[in-house]
């Protein structure tokens, strides 16, 4: 039990010095999200961070979407004892001011992507419901904490060979901090979560909806497992400092997505709130860009890159992907961050994200096999 830096705060919660977490499970994580993107739609980027204190690892990405492709440095370490620490390679993340003000960090590498950018939070951090999953025979597979808030950005870019001034007056973005258990690190065997993936009764339906507006923002979230049982729900309205009006609930939200032919890429969704008023409120989500995680960012792992493998002292690497076509992106759209454009029905107009995920069997969909694609 090392003794660091953070323990010289009177912020214990056990009697272990803080290099050490309540469980030892080896899935528990800590992780910082951003997004961030030009209100013209040209550059999305999504960054993170993350702790993973009992496989001993700490990693980072930037995943930057420009044209037709997608650009990605990717950085880790090992941990060690000092979760003060929060550097990975050319990566830093820095707490200016907590619940208000970051600052994210990419210097110079060797693979053209680096960034200095500070988030300025436009409203207070929404705590999120807790997202618990139990597999069918016992183990829990997910047990996460989280919080999410929309803000502007102000800094520089450089990816490609051109460098981009950060305004707040045409960059925004949202965030998340979560923590808990989730699959992380080299896979396990499945054991008998085979058995569920031979009688076709294993998959998952997300979608994370941050969605700002001229005032306030709406944030969606909708989980669900293979059958389409709702495992998490939230829509909330909630406007920003300086307009002195309360948060709203939005009502049950529902989400009905039309699929690229051939895949399962959002083509368009069209969101529903069953509203307290009485009067449904709908949202149609138009894509402008979109960043595939699952294009090396380590958040879908692949054979040489995932979220907490290990991967020695310190590794960093760099992949570019060209995914100007429909070919091309299949492999990777899985979890898929979607840069949208929000019209409401009342006329208003937003901009962010629709995160989405659909994987193994949907039936609500019509996909009964994990490998079906939309027709």
């Amino acid at each position: 039990m090392p003794i660091s830096p953070m323990d010289e705060y009177l912020a214990h919660q056990t009697h272990e010095t803080f290099d050490r977490v309540y469980t030892s499970d080896r899935n528990f994580y800590d992780r910082y999200y951003f997004n961030c993107y030009s209100k013209d739609g040209a550059i999305f980027l999504v960054t993170g961070m993350g702790q993973y204190p009992n496989l001993g690892v700490t990693d980072a990405f930037v995943s930057v979407s420009k044209g037709t492709r997608q650009f990605t440095v990717r950085a880790s370490r090992e941990l060690g004892s000092d979760r003060l620490d929060t550097s990975v390679g050319p990566f830093r993340t820095e707490v200016i001011e907590g619940l208000r003000t970051l600052r994210v960090r990419c210097d110079e590498n060797d693979w053209g992507v680096d960034l200095d950018l500070t988030f300025r939070a436009q409203a207070p951090a929404l705590e999120e419901p807790q997202s618990f999953t139990r597999a069918s025979w016992g183990r829990v597979t997910q047990n996460v904490a989280r919080y999410a808030q929309v803000g502007t950005w102000e800094g520089r870019l450089r990816v490609d060979g051109a460098s981009y001034e950060v305004h707040p007056e045409r960059w925004q973005g949202a965030r998340d901090h979560s923590w808990g258990v989730r699959q992380v690190g080299e896979p396990v065997p499945p054991g008998i979560a085979l058995r569920d993936i031979a009688k076709g009764v294993t998959g998952f339906f997300h979608n994370w909806l941050p969605m700002q507006f001229d005032d306030h923002w709406i944030k969606v979230t909708i989980d669900e497992d293979y059958a389409g049982n709702r495992l998490v729900e939230e829509s909330r309205k909630m406007y920003y400092y300086g307009v002195d009006r309360p948060d709203e609930p939005m009502g049950r939200p529902s989400v009905e997505i039309d699929y690229h032919s051939g895949s399962r890429e959002l083509k368009s969704a069209l969101l529903t709130f069953d509203h307290p008023s009485g009067k449904p409120i709908r949202s149609r989500s138009t894509p402008l860009r979109t960043v595939y995680l699952a294009a090396g960012s380590g958040y879908m792992p692949s054979e040489d890159w995932g979220h907490g493998y290990y991967k020695g002292a310190l590794a960093v690497e760099g992949v570019v992907h060209e995914l100007g076509t429909p070919e091309q992106r299949r492999p990777y759209a899985t979890l898929n961050e979607t840069l949208c454009r929000f019209d409401l029905d009342d006329g208003s107009v937003g901009y962010g994200m629709h995160e989405n995920l659909c994987v193994g069997v949907y039936r609500p969909a019509g996909f009964d096999t994990l490998g079906a694609v939309a027709r």
